[in-house]
């Protein structure tokens, strides 16, 4: 697949677990987090994302479009 958003995340994000959830910020080297794919970013400032998906252990974040777009590419499962 030919995209620019693509950049070696298959390495860490193939076949993972996700999770749909609200951004809480809990990085205390930073106040937003970026979608892993466009680097849009997560964070509780107006126009900035406020849910998404995440990883379990909610360090990587992965803005709406770009699920939709790589949900079946990287064969991701949603949990709760």
């Amino acid at each position: 697949m030919a995209d620019w958003r693509l950049n070696g995340q298959h390495k860490y994000l193939n076949n993972i677990k996700l999770k749909h959830i609200e951004f809480q910020n809990k990085s205390v080297a930073s106040d937003h987090e970026h979608c892993e794919f466009c680097m849009d970013k997560f964070g509780s400032e107006k126009g900035m994302l406020k849910k998404g998906y995440c990883t379990e252990n909610e360090y990587h974040w992965i803005c709406e479009k770009c699920y939709n777009d790589f949900k079946d590419y990287f064969n991701w499962t949603i949990v709760k």
